[in-house]
Protein backbone atom coordinates (compact mmCIF):
# COMPACT_ATOMS: atom_id res chain seq x y z
CA UNK A 1 0.00 0.00 0.00
CA UNK A 2 1.50 3.33 -1.23
CA UNK A 3 0.86 5.22 2.09
CA UNK A 4 2.05 3.07 4.54
CA UNK A 5 5.21 2.29 2.27
CA UNK A 6 6.16 6.07 2.08
CA UNK A 7 5.77 6.60 5.60
CA UNK A 8 8.13 3.64 6.56
CA UNK A 9 10.90 4.61 3.68
CA UNK A 10 10.60 8.17 5.53
CA UNK A 11 13.56 9.73 7.88
CA UNK A 12 10.62 11.91 10.08
CA UNK A 13 10.37 10.19 13.38
CA UNK A 14 7.68 12.58 14.67
CA UNK A 15 5.91 12.08 11.29
CA UNK A 16 5.82 8.37 11.87
CA UNK A 17 5.29 8.69 15.39
CA UNK A 18 1.87 10.24 14.25
CA UNK A 19 1.12 8.10 11.37
CA UNK A 20 1.44 5.10 13.88
CA UNK A 21 -0.74 6.51 16.83
CA UNK A 22 -3.45 7.89 14.07
CA UNK A 23 -3.11 4.20 12.52
CA UNK A 24 -4.14 2.51 16.27
CA UNK A 25 -7.17 4.68 16.36
CA UNK A 26 -8.31 4.10 13.33
CA UNK A 27 -8.38 0.21 13.57
CA UNK A 28 -9.52 -0.04 17.11
CA UNK A 29 -12.78 2.18 15.61
CA UNK A 30 -13.05 -0.74 12.84
CA UNK A 31 -12.70 -3.04 15.75
CA UNK A 32 -15.31 -1.96 17.85
CA UNK A 33 -17.43 -1.10 14.62
CA UNK A 34 -18.38 -2.64 11.30
CA UNK A 35 -17.58 -1.20 7.98
CA UNK A 36 -21.27 -0.67 7.67
CA UNK A 37 -21.64 1.59 11.07
CA UNK A 38 -18.84 3.97 10.42
CA UNK A 39 -18.40 6.99 7.87
CA UNK A 40 -15.75 9.18 6.95
CA UNK A 41 -16.80 13.19 7.13
CA UNK A 42 -14.86 14.63 4.06
CA UNK A 43 -14.17 18.38 2.81
CA UNK A 44 -11.43 18.79 0.53
CA UNK A 45 -9.27 20.05 3.09
CA UNK A 46 -5.77 19.14 4.07
CA UNK A 47 -6.49 17.80 7.52
CA UNK A 48 -9.49 15.66 6.07
CA UNK A 49 -6.80 14.72 2.77
CA UNK A 50 -4.84 13.33 5.36
CA UNK A 51 -7.40 11.83 7.39
CA UNK A 52 -8.45 9.90 4.08
CA UNK A 53 -5.10 8.56 3.11
CA UNK A 54 -4.90 7.43 6.99
CA UNK A 55 -8.00 5.28 6.91
CA UNK A 56 -7.10 4.06 3.34
CA UNK A 57 -3.63 2.72 5.20
CA UNK A 58 -5.68 1.51 7.89
CA UNK A 59 -8.22 -0.49 6.48
CA UNK A 60 -5.59 -1.65 4.11
CA UNK A 61 -3.69 -3.18 7.26
CA UNK A 62 -7.03 -4.10 8.70
CA UNK A 63 -7.37 -6.40 5.91
CA UNK A 64 -3.85 -7.38 5.35
CA UNK A 65 -4.18 -8.55 9.06
CA UNK A 66 -6.63 -10.91 8.30
CA UNK A 67 -5.78 -12.09 4.70
CA UNK A 68 -1.43 -12.20 4.72
CA UNK A 69 -1.93 -12.74 1.05
CA UNK A 70 -2.85 -9.19 1.00
CA UNK A 71 0.12 -8.34 2.08
CA UNK A 72 2.39 -10.05 0.11
CA UNK A 73 0.30 -9.12 -3.53
CA UNK A 74 1.51 -5.35 -4.12
CA UNK A 75 -0.44 -4.92 -6.88
CA UNK A 76 -3.83 -6.29 -5.28
CA UNK A 77 -6.40 -3.22 -5.15
CA UNK A 78 -8.69 -3.52 -2.17
CA UNK A 79 -11.41 -1.29 -2.85
CA UNK A 80 -12.74 1.24 -0.33
CA UNK A 81 -16.02 0.78 1.61
CA UNK A 82 -16.08 3.03 4.32
CA UNK A 83 -19.13 5.72 3.34
CA UNK A 84 -17.91 9.23 2.75
CA UNK A 85 -20.16 12.19 3.61
CA UNK A 86 -19.42 15.45 2.12
CA UNK A 87 -21.59 18.22 3.13
CA UNK A 88 -22.16 20.62 0.17
CA UNK A 89 -22.40 24.23 1.10
CA UNK A 90 -22.85 27.84 -1.54
CA UNK A 91 -20.26 29.39 0.19
CA UNK A 92 -17.58 26.90 -0.64
CA UNK A 93 -14.55 27.46 -2.58
CA UNK A 94 -14.98 26.19 -6.39
CA UNK A 95 -11.94 24.52 -5.95
CA UNK A 96 -12.87 22.38 -2.83
CA UNK A 97 -15.44 21.15 -4.71
CA UNK A 98 -13.67 20.44 -7.71
CA UNK A 99 -11.44 18.27 -5.35
CA UNK A 100 -13.46 16.67 -3.69
CA UNK A 101 -15.25 15.13 -6.30
CA UNK A 102 -11.91 14.36 -7.87
CA UNK A 103 -10.62 12.59 -5.30
CA UNK A 104 -14.14 10.74 -5.29
CA UNK A 105 -13.71 9.59 -8.50
CA UNK A 106 -9.88 8.42 -8.03
CA UNK A 107 -10.43 6.63 -5.20
CA UNK A 108 -13.85 5.77 -5.93
CA UNK A 109 -15.28 6.50 -2.57
CA UNK A 110 -18.60 5.77 -1.22
CA UNK A 111 -20.13 9.30 -1.11
CA UNK A 112 -23.21 10.96 -0.01
CA UNK A 113 -23.43 14.22 -0.75
CA UNK A 114 -25.66 16.63 2.02
CA UNK A 115 -27.04 19.80 1.03
CA UNK A 116 -28.48 20.26 4.54
CA UNK A 117 -26.76 21.84 7.83
CA UNK A 118 -24.46 19.90 9.48
CA UNK A 119 -26.65 18.91 12.32
CA UNK A 120 -29.95 18.35 9.98
CA UNK A 121 -27.86 16.13 7.32
CA UNK A 122 -26.66 13.97 9.88
CA UNK A 123 -30.07 13.49 11.72
CA UNK A 124 -31.43 12.69 7.99
CA UNK A 125 -28.11 9.96 7.59
CA UNK A 126 -28.15 8.51 10.72
CA UNK A 127 -31.76 7.89 10.33
CA UNK A 128 -31.75 5.81 7.10
CA UNK A 129 -28.39 4.39 7.84
CA UNK A 130 -26.84 2.36 10.52
CA UNK A 131 -23.52 4.24 11.31
CA UNK A 132 -22.48 4.31 15.16
CA UNK A 133 -19.47 6.17 14.18
CA UNK A 134 -18.20 9.14 12.06
CA UNK A 135 -14.24 9.83 11.15
CA UNK A 136 -13.38 13.97 11.61
CA UNK A 137 -10.28 15.47 11.19
CA UNK A 138 -10.51 17.77 14.02
CA UNK A 139 -7.05 18.94 15.24
CA UNK A 140 -6.55 20.66 19.00
CA UNK A 141 -6.71 24.11 18.21
CA UNK A 142 -10.05 24.07 16.26
CA UNK A 143 -12.91 25.59 17.25
CA UNK A 144 -14.65 22.40 17.79
CA UNK A 145 -12.24 20.64 19.35
CA UNK A 146 -12.72 22.14 22.86
CA UNK A 147 -13.31 19.28 25.15
CA UNK A 148 -12.95 16.34 22.74
CA UNK A 149 -11.04 12.76 22.78
CA UNK A 150 -9.99 10.48 20.17
CA UNK A 151 -13.62 8.67 20.86
CA UNK A 152 -16.20 11.58 22.16
CA UNK A 153 -19.52 10.84 21.74
CA UNK A 154 -21.76 13.72 20.67
CA UNK A 155 -22.71 16.58 22.71
CA UNK A 156 -26.15 16.64 23.63
CA UNK A 157 -29.09 17.88 21.44
CA UNK A 158 -27.19 16.36 18.76
CA UNK A 159 -27.95 13.02 16.94
CA UNK A 160 -26.42 9.91 18.59
CA UNK A 161 -22.72 8.70 17.33
CA UNK A 162 -19.05 8.51 18.11
CA UNK A 163 -17.07 11.12 17.03
CA UNK A 164 -13.36 9.35 16.56
CA UNK A 165 -10.41 11.76 15.64
CA UNK A 166 -7.72 10.40 14.60
CA UNK A 167 -5.34 13.14 13.92
CA UNK A 168 -6.46 15.34 17.15
CA UNK A 169 -2.91 15.95 18.20
CA UNK A 170 -1.67 16.98 15.03
CA UNK A 171 -0.01 20.24 14.19
CA UNK A 172 0.39 22.01 10.92
CA UNK A 173 3.94 20.68 10.53
CA UNK A 174 2.51 17.00 11.05
CA UNK A 175 -0.17 17.74 8.31
CA UNK A 176 2.22 19.00 5.73
CA UNK A 177 4.75 16.58 6.55
CA UNK A 178 1.98 13.71 5.75
CA UNK A 179 0.89 15.08 2.18
CA UNK A 180 4.42 16.23 1.09
CA UNK A 181 6.16 12.32 2.40
CA UNK A 182 3.34 10.60 0.95
CA UNK A 183 2.94 12.26 -2.48
CA UNK A 184 -1.08 12.35 -2.49
CA UNK A 185 -3.09 15.24 -4.12
CA UNK A 186 -4.17 18.28 -2.27
CA UNK A 187 -6.75 20.89 -3.00
CA UNK A 188 -5.30 23.69 -5.11
CA UNK A 189 -5.65 27.00 -2.66
CA UNK A 190 -2.78 25.43 -0.80
CA UNK A 191 -0.50 26.37 -3.33
CA UNK A 192 -1.73 29.79 -3.86
CA UNK A 193 -1.11 31.43 -0.28
CA UNK A 194 -4.14 29.25 1.84
CA UNK A 195 -3.94 27.75 4.96
CA UNK A 196 -6.70 27.50 6.95
CA UNK A 197 -9.77 27.24 4.17
CA UNK A 198 -12.99 28.48 5.18
CA UNK A 199 -15.90 30.10 2.74
CA UNK A 200 -15.17 32.28 0.27
CA UNK A 201 -16.31 35.09 2.31
CA UNK A 202 -14.02 35.03 4.92
CA UNK A 203 -11.03 32.91 3.97
CA UNK A 204 -8.21 34.58 1.89
CA UNK A 205 -3.84 33.99 1.34
CA UNK A 206 -2.27 33.91 3.80
CA UNK A 207 -0.30 37.34 4.10
CA UNK A 208 2.91 36.05 5.92
CA UNK A 209 3.08 34.12 2.29
CA UNK A 210 3.24 36.56 0.53
CA UNK A 211 5.67 36.77 -2.18
CA UNK A 212 7.32 40.66 -1.85
CA UNK A 213 8.84 40.51 -5.24
CA UNK A 214 6.41 38.83 -7.36
CA UNK A 215 4.06 41.05 -9.69
CA UNK A 216 2.36 38.12 -10.81
CA UNK A 217 -1.34 37.49 -9.39
CA UNK A 218 -0.88 33.79 -10.35
CA UNK A 219 2.58 33.57 -8.33
CA UNK A 220 1.72 36.41 -5.87
CA UNK A 221 2.02 33.73 -2.57
CA UNK A 222 4.01 31.19 -1.43
CA UNK A 223 2.52 27.38 -1.28
CA UNK A 224 1.08 26.60 2.33
CA UNK A 225 3.53 24.22 3.19
CA UNK A 226 6.21 26.92 3.42
CA UNK A 227 4.56 28.73 6.56
CA UNK A 228 7.66 28.32 8.87
CA UNK A 229 5.23 29.49 11.85
CA UNK A 230 2.04 26.66 12.45
CA UNK A 231 0.43 28.81 14.79
CA UNK A 232 -0.26 31.16 12.70
CA UNK A 233 -2.24 29.13 10.07
CA UNK A 234 -5.60 30.19 10.42
CA UNK A 235 -4.05 33.90 9.96
CA UNK A 236 -6.15 33.90 6.67
CA UNK A 237 -9.20 33.77 8.10
CA UNK A 238 -11.08 37.17 8.36
CA UNK A 239 -11.51 38.05 11.94
CA UNK A 240 -12.90 41.01 13.46
CA UNK A 241 -12.18 42.37 16.89
CA UNK A 242 -16.27 43.66 17.75
CA UNK A 243 -16.32 46.59 20.74
CA UNK A 244 -19.52 45.74 23.03
CA UNK A 245 -22.71 47.39 22.22
CA UNK A 246 -23.84 48.06 25.30
CA UNK A 247 -23.63 51.85 26.57
CA UNK A 248 -20.42 52.80 28.87
CA UNK A 249 -20.92 54.59 31.83
CA UNK A 250 -18.47 57.41 32.14
CA UNK A 251 -18.86 60.16 35.41
CA UNK A 252 -20.83 58.13 37.22
CA UNK A 253 -23.21 58.63 34.14
CA UNK A 254 -24.86 55.91 31.62
CA UNK A 255 -23.60 57.98 28.85
CA UNK A 256 -25.19 56.88 24.97
CA UNK A 257 -22.72 59.09 22.94
CA UNK A 258 -21.89 57.33 19.45
CA UNK A 259 -17.84 57.99 20.11
CA UNK A 260 -18.27 56.12 23.69
CA UNK A 261 -20.20 53.64 22.23
CA UNK A 262 -17.65 52.75 20.10
CA UNK A 263 -14.77 53.10 22.21
CA UNK A 264 -12.80 49.36 22.92
CA UNK A 265 -12.38 48.36 26.25
CA UNK A 266 -9.35 46.08 28.12
CA UNK A 267 -9.77 44.39 32.09
CA UNK A 268 -6.27 44.20 32.92
CA UNK A 269 -6.01 41.37 36.07
CA UNK A 270 -2.50 40.95 38.51
CA UNK A 271 -2.46 37.37 40.42
CA UNK A 272 -0.47 37.20 42.94
CA UNK A 273 -1.25 36.90 46.92
CA UNK A 274 2.64 38.91 47.13
CA UNK A 275 0.79 41.82 46.17
CA UNK A 276 -2.54 41.58 48.20
CA UNK A 277 0.10 40.92 51.41
CA UNK A 278 1.90 44.41 50.20
CA UNK A 279 5.09 42.33 50.13
CA UNK A 280 5.91 43.44 46.70
CA UNK A 281 3.92 46.20 45.01
CA UNK A 282 2.28 46.17 41.33
CA UNK A 283 3.68 48.27 38.98
CA UNK A 284 2.65 46.49 35.49
CA UNK A 285 -0.81 47.67 36.43
CA UNK A 286 -0.89 50.89 35.93
CA UNK A 287 2.07 50.74 33.03
CA UNK A 288 -0.05 48.31 30.97
CA UNK A 289 -3.19 50.91 31.64
CA UNK A 290 -0.94 53.63 29.97
CA UNK A 291 -0.23 51.23 27.63
CA UNK A 292 -3.50 50.97 26.34
CA UNK A 293 -4.59 54.11 26.59
CA UNK A 294 -1.73 55.00 23.95
CA UNK A 295 -3.25 52.99 21.57
CA UNK A 296 -7.10 54.62 21.97
CA UNK A 297 -8.56 51.95 24.74
CA UNK A 298 -10.12 52.38 27.51
CA UNK A 299 -9.37 50.16 30.83
CA UNK A 300 -12.83 49.47 32.85
CA UNK A 301 -11.58 47.24 35.41
CA UNK A 302 -8.42 46.84 37.20
CA UNK A 303 -8.37 43.64 39.67
CA UNK A 304 -5.85 41.35 41.58
CA UNK A 305 -6.70 37.91 42.83
CA UNK A 306 -5.23 35.37 44.86
CA UNK A 307 -2.93 32.15 43.40
CA UNK A 308 -5.86 30.38 42.95
CA UNK A 309 -7.58 28.40 40.41
CA UNK A 310 -10.96 29.30 41.30
CA UNK A 311 -10.56 33.15 42.03
CA UNK A 312 -8.73 33.59 38.64
CA UNK A 313 -11.27 31.46 37.08
CA UNK A 314 -14.15 33.58 38.58
CA UNK A 315 -12.25 37.08 37.78
CA UNK A 316 -11.30 35.52 34.24
CA UNK A 317 -14.95 34.65 33.45
CA UNK A 318 -16.36 38.28 35.05
CA UNK A 319 -14.42 40.19 33.00
CA UNK A 320 -14.24 38.26 29.52
CA UNK A 321 -17.90 38.50 28.69
CA UNK A 322 -17.71 42.33 29.65
CA UNK A 323 -14.49 43.51 27.81
CA UNK A 324 -13.27 43.23 24.05
CA UNK A 325 -9.36 42.00 26.02
CA UNK A 326 -8.15 40.89 29.14
CA UNK A 327 -4.80 41.14 30.18
CA UNK A 328 -3.80 38.65 32.81
CA UNK A 329 -0.18 38.14 34.47
CA UNK A 330 1.41 36.98 37.35
CA UNK A 331 1.32 33.37 38.22
CA UNK A 332 3.18 31.76 35.28
CA UNK A 333 5.20 29.06 35.71
CA UNK A 334 6.36 25.65 37.47
CA UNK A 335 5.49 26.97 40.79
CA UNK A 336 2.41 25.11 42.85
CA UNK A 337 1.51 28.90 43.24
CA UNK A 338 1.12 29.51 39.59
CA UNK A 339 -2.22 28.81 38.63
CA UNK A 340 -3.16 31.54 35.87
CA UNK A 341 -2.98 29.46 33.31
CA UNK A 342 -5.41 26.46 34.65
CA UNK A 343 -7.43 29.64 35.78
CA UNK A 344 -7.73 30.57 32.62
CA UNK A 345 -9.05 27.35 30.96
CA UNK A 346 -11.39 27.15 33.82
CA UNK A 347 -13.36 30.10 33.03
CA UNK A 348 -13.78 28.91 29.85
CA UNK A 349 -14.83 25.53 30.78
CA UNK A 350 -12.03 23.65 29.33
CA UNK A 351 -9.30 21.02 30.45
CA UNK A 352 -5.95 21.84 29.96
CA UNK A 353 -3.92 19.43 27.71
CA UNK A 354 -0.16 18.89 26.66
CA UNK A 355 0.40 21.86 23.92
CA UNK A 356 3.95 20.03 22.32
CA UNK A 357 4.95 22.92 20.27
CA UNK A 358 4.98 24.99 23.31
CA UNK A 359 6.91 22.43 25.62
CA UNK A 360 9.42 22.64 22.46
CA UNK A 361 10.21 26.20 23.25
CA UNK A 362 10.51 24.88 27.55
CA UNK A 363 13.11 22.15 26.38
CA UNK A 364 14.82 24.94 24.30
CA UNK A 365 14.62 26.96 27.02
CA UNK A 366 15.26 25.22 30.25
CA UNK A 367 17.10 22.08 28.21
CA UNK A 368 16.30 18.38 29.15
CA UNK A 369 14.82 19.27 33.03
CA UNK A 370 11.10 20.00 31.33
CA UNK A 371 9.86 16.88 33.20
CA UNK A 372 7.58 17.20 36.56
CA UNK A 373 6.05 20.29 37.19
CA UNK A 374 8.15 22.24 34.85
CA UNK A 375 6.72 19.74 32.31
CA UNK A 376 3.19 20.52 33.53
CA UNK A 377 4.17 24.23 32.02
CA UNK A 378 3.60 22.44 28.07
CA UNK A 379 -0.19 22.29 29.49
CA UNK A 380 -2.27 24.95 28.15
CA UNK A 381 -6.28 25.25 27.91
CA UNK A 382 -7.66 22.74 25.17
CA UNK A 383 -9.20 24.27 22.19
CA UNK A 384 -8.88 27.70 23.15
CA UNK A 385 -5.52 28.52 22.92
CA UNK A 386 -3.27 30.46 20.20
CA UNK A 387 0.57 30.74 20.54
CA UNK A 388 2.16 34.05 18.95
CA UNK A 389 5.83 33.65 18.38
CA UNK A 390 7.70 36.57 17.81
CA UNK A 391 12.12 36.03 17.00
CA UNK A 392 12.51 38.71 19.91
CA UNK A 393 10.29 36.53 23.05
CA UNK A 394 12.16 33.26 23.73
CA UNK A 395 8.52 32.30 25.05
CA UNK A 396 5.15 33.12 22.75
CA UNK A 397 2.52 34.64 24.09
CA UNK A 398 -0.14 32.62 25.32
CA UNK A 399 -3.68 33.69 23.52
CA UNK A 400 -7.10 32.27 24.80
CA UNK A 401 -9.66 34.30 22.92
CA UNK A 402 -9.79 37.12 23.90
CA UNK A 403 -7.92 36.76 26.84
CA UNK A 404 -3.45 36.97 26.76
CA UNK A 405 -1.72 35.77 29.18
CA UNK A 406 1.41 38.19 29.65
CA UNK A 407 4.64 36.07 31.33
CA UNK A 408 6.02 39.44 32.17
CA UNK A 409 7.34 39.95 35.57
CA UNK A 410 8.91 43.61 35.32
CA UNK A 411 8.39 46.41 33.48
CA UNK A 412 11.45 46.07 31.17
CA UNK A 413 9.89 42.74 30.18
CA UNK A 414 6.35 43.74 30.30
CA UNK A 415 7.73 46.47 27.44
CA UNK A 416 9.30 44.14 25.07
CA UNK A 417 6.08 42.16 25.68
CA UNK A 418 3.76 44.82 24.19
CA UNK A 419 5.67 46.27 21.62
CA UNK A 420 5.98 41.98 20.03
CA UNK A 421 2.38 41.66 20.62
CA UNK A 422 1.08 44.97 19.10
CA UNK A 423 3.21 43.85 16.41
CA UNK A 424 1.68 40.37 16.27
CA UNK A 425 -1.91 41.63 16.31
CA UNK A 426 -1.14 44.38 13.76
CA UNK A 427 -0.27 41.58 11.63
CA UNK A 428 -3.51 39.48 12.47
CA UNK A 429 -5.88 42.09 12.34
CA UNK A 430 -6.58 41.50 15.81
CA UNK A 431 -6.39 44.87 16.98
CA UNK A 432 -7.97 48.39 16.63
CA UNK A 433 -5.70 51.39 16.81
CA UNK A 434 -7.87 53.98 17.72
CA UNK A 435 -6.62 57.69 18.81
CA UNK A 436 -5.13 57.69 21.93
CA UNK A 437 -6.58 59.53 24.89
CA UNK A 438 -5.52 63.57 25.63
CA UNK A 439 -4.83 64.07 28.76
CA UNK A 440 -5.34 67.91 30.30
CA UNK A 441 -4.57 68.89 34.11
CA UNK A 442 -5.56 71.68 36.06
CA UNK A 443 -4.07 72.41 39.32
CA UNK A 444 -6.06 74.58 41.96
CA UNK A 445 -5.79 75.40 45.92
CA UNK A 446 -9.62 75.66 45.93
CA UNK A 447 -10.99 73.27 48.94
CA UNK A 448 -12.51 69.97 47.62
CA UNK A 449 -16.04 71.26 48.98
CA UNK A 450 -15.68 74.62 46.61
CA UNK A 451 -14.65 72.14 43.49
CA UNK A 452 -17.45 69.65 44.25
CA UNK A 453 -20.87 70.96 42.61
CA UNK A 454 -19.06 72.67 39.36
CA UNK A 455 -17.51 69.44 38.53
CA UNK A 456 -20.46 67.97 39.08
CA UNK A 457 -21.92 70.06 36.18
CA UNK A 458 -19.04 69.61 34.40
CA UNK A 459 -20.15 65.69 34.11
CA UNK A 460 -23.47 66.74 33.30
CA UNK A 461 -22.07 68.63 30.38
CA UNK A 462 -19.53 67.15 29.22
CA UNK A 463 -20.82 63.22 29.32
CA UNK A 464 -18.11 61.81 26.28
CA UNK A 465 -14.92 63.05 28.74
CA UNK A 466 -13.47 61.59 32.12
CA UNK A 467 -13.37 64.18 34.38
CA UNK A 468 -12.31 63.57 38.03
CA UNK A 469 -10.26 65.27 41.24
CA UNK A 470 -7.35 63.75 43.36
CA UNK A 471 -4.43 65.12 45.23
CA UNK A 472 -1.11 63.60 45.67
CA UNK A 473 -1.52 63.78 49.45
CA UNK A 474 -4.28 66.16 51.82
CA UNK A 475 -1.73 69.35 52.11
CA UNK A 476 -0.78 69.10 48.17
CA UNK A 477 -3.11 71.38 45.51
CA UNK A 478 -6.64 69.51 44.18
CA UNK A 479 -5.39 68.38 40.56
CA UNK A 480 -8.55 68.22 38.22
CA UNK A 481 -8.30 65.80 34.95
CA UNK A 482 -9.66 66.14 31.50
CA UNK A 483 -9.19 62.88 29.90
CA UNK A 484 -10.63 62.28 26.14
CA UNK A 485 -10.03 61.96 22.51
CA UNK A 486 -11.31 64.84 21.36
CA UNK A 487 -8.22 68.19 21.95
CA UNK A 488 -11.22 70.96 21.30
CA UNK A 489 -13.66 69.20 23.85
CA UNK A 490 -11.17 68.61 26.30
CA UNK A 491 -9.76 72.36 25.92
CA UNK A 492 -13.44 73.57 25.95
CA UNK A 493 -13.64 71.30 29.35
CA UNK A 494 -11.36 72.86 30.88
CA UNK A 495 -12.31 76.80 29.50
CA UNK A 496 -15.72 76.62 30.73
CA UNK A 497 -14.45 74.86 34.59
CA UNK A 498 -11.85 78.18 35.07
CA UNK A 499 -14.86 80.31 34.02
CA UNK A 500 -17.15 79.18 37.01
CA UNK A 501 -14.47 80.47 39.06
CA UNK A 502 -12.42 83.36 39.84
CA UNK A 503 -9.58 84.15 37.25
CA UNK A 504 -6.56 82.64 38.54
CA UNK A 505 -7.93 79.88 40.44
CA UNK A 506 -6.52 77.37 38.36
CA UNK A 507 -3.13 76.86 36.74
CA UNK A 508 -2.44 74.24 33.73
CA UNK A 509 0.23 71.17 34.72
CA UNK A 510 2.23 70.11 31.53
Amino acid sequence: MEIDKAIKESDDVRLKTKYNNAVYVIQRALALYSVEEVALSFNGGKDSTVLLHLIRASYYLHVAGKNPSVRDSEDTEIPFPIRTIYFENPTVFPEINSFTYETASTYKLQMDIIRLDFKSGLEALLKANPIRAIFLGVRIGDPTAVGQEQFSPSSPGWPPFMRVNPVLDWSYRDVWAFLLACKVPYCSLYDRGYTSIGSIHDTVPNALLCRSESSSSEDKFRPAYLLSDGRLERAGRAKKLISQSSSVICNGLRSEDVNLQSMFTASVIAVGDEILFGTVEDRMGSILCRKLHLIGWAVAHIAVTRNDIDSVAEEVERQKSRNDMVFIYGGVGPLPSDVTVAGVAKAFGVRMAPDEEFEEYLRHLIGEKCTGHRNEMAQLPEGITELWHHEKLSVPLIKCQNVIILTATNIDELDQEWNCLIELMKSNGLVAMTEPFVLKRLSTTLSDVEAAQPLSEMCFEFPDLFIGGYRESRKDPLIISFKGKDKERISAAAEALCNKFHPGAFSEID
